[in-house]
């Protein structure tokens, strides 16, 4: 591991006047992604900024009706919250699907949003990764590729985003806050992660030395009965080869409103556009359904060996609809 130096902030204008100091320097929370990457010498910051203390730490209603998350929250204080477990499930559900208890008692929602790939090849240093190594190559594409992408991929990058949590906010249009020197700004996280293209080593659109600050969600009366639902390779502790978030308003047994997202399906949290245009105005049934998760991944583009992704995708939309519908019914 590099020699590296350490600094703790106490505000929000100190956290972003020492990384502006030092253009190696990276913010520190929990620590449970960056700390590794450092070990393997994937990440090599000159020097750690800690913003754990920042007074980021709250979960706050707005003045729409909306929740306010700071940056600081842990995942296991965000995950008991008593009105996001009763306003937005899904978020509470999908928190608790990732990692164990103890890494989300250190893991915070800043830190969450910015978590890399797991990916192989990005985490050995010996391999060429066009994300690591800008121009060396993805050797997933005819490597080891099983849990990879199947949508929004290129040939520069097949990784998948890791996050859980990123999957839940999406469905629930979260807008992600951020300071910089230069003052506040916002970006719905529809628009925080960027596509992978050629440069997959630009990840998300937050600009250069910005600090998260929290995520605002939106008041959705939908939100109540949305759901989480994550397929992964053993019982617990491990990360999704597949995942839906899902929300419907059924009226009258007709979709009026559907929010749906999934992740460990490319490179970002997926917003399943073209599944919700399908479910809007249509029956809420098993037909509807199957034809909505086959609009989304009409799109996708499987490798030799993660086709089954596919197929995957499609019975956990439907089963997961099937269950909000069922549910609307009672």
């Amino acid at each position: 591991m590099r020699e590296f130096g350490y600094r703790r902030a106490h505000d929000v204008a100190g956290a972003l006047a020492l990384l502006d100091a030092d253009p190696e320097a990276r913010y520190l929370a929990g620590g449970t992604n960056l700390v590794d990457l450092m070990r393997t010498g994937v990440e090599r910051p000159a020097r750690l900024v800690d913003v754990r203390e920042l007074p980021l730490d709250r979960v706050e209603a707005t003045a729409d009706g909306g929740l306010r998350i700071g940056a600081t929250v842990t995942n296991s204080d965000l995950a008991a919250h008593p009105e996001i477990r009763r306003r937005y499930p899904a978020l509470s559900q999908a928190v608790l699907a990732g990692a164990s208890g103890q890494l989300r008692n250190m893991a915070t929602v800043g830190g969450n949003l910015l978590q890399r790939t797991r990916c192989a090849y990005f985490g050995d240093v010996t391999k060429p990764c066009n994300k690591r190594d800008p121009g060396s190559g993805c050797p997933a594409v005819a490597g080891e590729h099983r849990n990879h992408a199947i949508l929004g991929a290129s040939d520069h990058c097949v990784a998948v985003h890791p996050s859980d949590m990123g999957v839940a906010l999406l469905a629930l249009d979260a807008v992600v806050s951020y300071r910089t020197a230069d003052g506040p700004g916002e970006l719905p996280l529809a628009e925080f992660y960027l596509p992978v293209g050629d440069t997959p080593h630009r990840e998300t659109a937050l600009p250069p030395g910005a600090l998260i600050t929290g995520v605002t969600l939106p008041p959705i009366p939908a939100a109540a009965g949305s759901r989480y639902r994550k397929v992964r390779e053993r019982a617990s502790y491990a990360f999704a080869i597949g995942s839906v978030a899902a929300a419907l308003d059924v009226r009258d047994g007709v979709v009026h409103e559907a929010r749906l997202a999934f992740g460990a399906v490319a490179s970002r949290p997926w917003r399943a556009r073209a599944a919700e245009r399908v479910l809007t105005g249509a029956p809420a049934d098993a037909e509807t359904f199957a034809a909505a998760a086959a609009a989304e991944l009409a799109a996708a583009r499987p490798l030799a060996h993660n086709g089954y992704k596919v197929t995957l995708m499609s019975n956990l939309t439907v089963a997961v609809l099937t269950e909000l519908a069922q549910e609307a019914i009672r």
